[in-house]
This record gives C-alpha cells, sequence and structure tokens, in this order.
C-alpha cells in the first residue's frame, strides 16, 4: 500500500461513518469530481466504530487515493466527537464537512470553501442549507420544530442547522468549547466570537444505501441540554480583550536608550 500522502494541503474534507460500507466509494469518487484541479485536498473518514465492512472498504479505496485517510474510534463516540477527530488531525487551513450517507452533495463544496476564502478572516462558517429534503414527513416535522425552539433562544439566524455541509477555518472550529452535539450549533458559536456566517443553498438527495446511523438533534429531547448550555456560553461571552505586549527598551551600542528589544 503506498505510504499516505504527505503535499501540503489546503482544504481537509471531513466525513464521520458509522456502518456505511455500501456507500464509502460512490461518494469518495463524487468528492474528488467536485475538489480535483481546483484545490490541493486531503480527505479524512472517521470510522466511529462501524460492524460492518466499512473499514475494509475505506482501506481499498486508500489503495488508489493517497491523499485519503481513515480515523477509526474502537467504539462509537457519535458524531460531535467523528467530527473533532477529523478537524484535529487536518492538514488543511480550511475544513469542511458532510455526512457519509450520500444524502449531501459533494457538489456543492466548492461553493462552501471558496465562502470561507473570500471572507478574508471574517467568515467563521459557511453553512449549507437544505431544499428540498428527501427526508420522511415525520422527521421534517421534527426537524422543524427543533430549528423553530434552537432559532427563538439562540438567534443565531439559520433556518438549518443540521445539514452536514460545512466548511469552517480548522482554528476557529479548534477554538470552540467541545462538548457532545458541538457541530449541532456551530452557527450560534461562531457568531459568539464575533465571526459571520455564509449561506449556501444545497440540495437534498436521497442516501445511497443504508439507514440512519446519527439522530437528527437526537431527536429535540435529548438536545435541550446542549442548548441550555449553548445559551448560557453566549450569555457569558465577555470582549475579548485586545493585547499587546510591552518590551524592554535597550541602550543601543553608543549606550543611548530607546531601542525596542523584541522577545
Amino acid at each position: 500500500m503506498p505510504a499516505p500522502d504527505q503535499t501540503p494541503v489546503a482544504v481537509s474534507i471531513v466525513v464521520p461513518v458509522r456502518n456505511e460500507a455500501d456507500n464509502i466509494a460512490p461518494l469518495i469518487a463524487e468528492i474528488a469530481a467536485a475538489l480535483d484541479g481546483r484545490w490541493a485536498y486531503e480527505i479524512i473518514y472517521i470510522n466511529d466504530g462501524s460492524t460492518d465492512a466499512t473499514g475494509e472498504r475505506l482501506s481499498a479505496v486508500m489503495v488508489e487515493r493517497r491523499n485519503l485517510r481513515q480515523l477509526r474510534h474502537a467504539v462509537s463516540s457519535g458524531q460531535s466527537a467523528a467530527v473533532r477527530s477529523g478537524v484535529r488531525a487536518a492538514r488543511g487551513a480550511i475544513v469542511a464537512t458532510l455526512d457519509g450517507d450520500g444524502q449531501n452533495n459533494p457538489a456543492f463544496l466548492p461553493d462552501l470553501i471558496a465562502a470561507v476564502e473570500s471572507g478574508n478572516g471574517r467568515v467563521g462558517l459557511a453553512a449549507g442549507q437544505r431544499v428540498g429534503r428527501k427526508d420522511t414527513g415525520f422527521k421534517k416535522l421534527q426537524s422543524r420544530i427543533a430549528n423553530t425552539v434552537r432559532s427563538i433562544i439562540l438567534r443565531d439566524g439559520t433556518r438549518d442547522t443540521g445539514c452536514g455541509l460545512k466548511a469552517f477555518p480548522r482554528e476557529v472550529f479548534l477554538a470552540m468549547p467541545y462538548f457532545d452535539g458541538l457541530h449541532r450549533f456551530l452557527p450560534a458559536l461562531v457568531r459568539r466570537e464575533g465571526l459571520t456566517i455564509a449561506y449556501v443553498d444545497v440540495v437534498d438527495r436521497p442516501r445511497h444505501s443504508g439507514v440512519s446511523n446519527y439522530g437528527f438533534f437526537d431527536r429535540l429531547w435529548i438536545g435541550i441540554m446542549d442548548l441550555a448550555g449553548v445559551w448560557w456560553l453566549i450569555r457569558r461571552k465577555k470582549p475579548t480583550p485586545v493585547v499587546t505586549e510591552v518590551v524592554a527598551e535597550v541602550p543601543d551600542v553608543a549606550g543611548v536608550p530607546g531601542v525596542t528589544e523584541v522577545k
């Protein structure tokens, strides 16, 4: 097997998966079709304790694609933990995420990445906003209730936080307080840091195969505790102080003070 590609990369694509064996190869091919020739990139799959052939399918594709990496959780730790593991391992300054079931179309990745790049440090998140969702009526209802409650409490200006298609500067994500469910509250936490959000409409589609392994909002009820915690974090946010370092003034060679020593 070839050694992992160590070519410098600008963008890291992070894909959390659990028991998605049949969706591995088709989705990776779509990611490559969307990004090849546009950015130097890597693809990081986080195998979140899969019990099917997900790991084997990833290893098989890695033989052909040296920019594909696989991280494995010994036991399933959830989507937030998987995303965090991927972002921590990422080598790109910009990270983009998408779900591993095929419902998120990688064709929208360039728009998300470009939105972060063109933000010149002001855009902390480019968030996909789904149109034409392919979920069941009951799941759409759950989603609508969860988004409405979240929007009223957090006022994050985002109508759809459940879309897996997102892009953000790696350092922005890693500076946020980590908790289980973090990925669902990125818009509110990004605004908390004084950064802006770019929104990109994306077209939802049915999953390629299999069944859902990660619940939306862990449905509403488990998310209520997280919602209260994020509300508290926002309320407790204080302005970031402007910090400058005061350095010593040392005599120059003639013994005249006033030359600043930079440390």
